[in-house]
């Protein structure tokens, strides 16, 4: 969440306000503090607040941190996920519940909290991350797809809800291999498998989602989709 003067920043140094601070929140301490810490190279503010987006409560704890001190939230991106590959007939029922109260459940809770934040001063930007399974249901990644179709209605719901009353929500589908850390680390052959410029890089999408949040009201995006310029859909 970027709040000013609240978990997010835009791919390049200088372009928050002087007074913003950004709330990296996830589950992993070490990974947050080492996100965390880049931003401040960067010359911004950060603070790293472990988070699990299913509990009611350390939600609202994020949300109160990252508006303390009378700081204004003013963007706030949902991009936790847990995709599990499995055939609906094996899948054990709460392993499905697992996949719905992380991918969608979770994004319920921050949309909610954003919201009461946002309302009161009539303006912000909330962000889903949906992904291709948010339109296609394949197996093996039904369950999970079930959650992110999920996630996107609630993302057009809060979008209708909110939008006359200056919040901008939209959703953006990720179509294809982002080339982040885990993908890296755990999938070394994918960046030869999928060649030269064949995964999403995580700047660019970065600096689509600040263009979202730049947009005059005039003109407010509710979806967009952002996949490799060879990927097949």
């Amino acid at each position: 969440m970027w709040a000013q003067a609240g978990a997010w920043v835009p791919p390049w140094p200088g372009a928050l306000p002087a007074r913003a601070c950004t709330s990296v929140a996830g589950r992993t301490q070490a990974r947050l503090e080492q996100v965390a810490a880049e931003i401040r190279d960067l010359g911004g503010l950060a603070g790293a607040v472990p988070t699990d987006t299913t509990d009611e409560a350390a939600v609202a704890a994020l949300f109160d941190a990252a508006c303390a001190d009378g700081r204004r939230l003013a963007l706030a991106v949902y991009n936790a996920g847990n995709m599990r590959m499995g055939n609906l007939a094996d899948m054990q029922a709460d392993s499905f519940e697992e996949i719905w109260r992380t991918a969608c459940f979770g994004g319920f809770l921050v949309g909610r909290e954003a919201a009461r934040r946002m309302l009161p001063v009539g303006a912000g930007t909330l962000i889903f991350t949906g992904a291709t399974a948010s339109l296609r249901a394949r197996p093996p990644f039904a369950g999970f797809a079930s959650a992110k179709a999920a996630l996107r209605a609630l993302s057009f719901g809060l979008a209708r809800e909110l939008g006359p009353q200056g919040i901008h929500v939209a959703h953006a589908i990720i179509d294809g291999v982002i080339a982040g850390d885990q993908v890296l680390e755990r999938f070394p052959e994918a960046r030869e498998r999928l060649g030269e410029d064949g995964m999403l890089d995580i700047d660019a999408i970065a600096d689509a989602y600040w263009s979202l949040h730049r947009q005059p009201r005039t003109a407010w995006t509710a979806e967009l989709d952002l996949r490799p310029y060879k990927e097949q859909f």
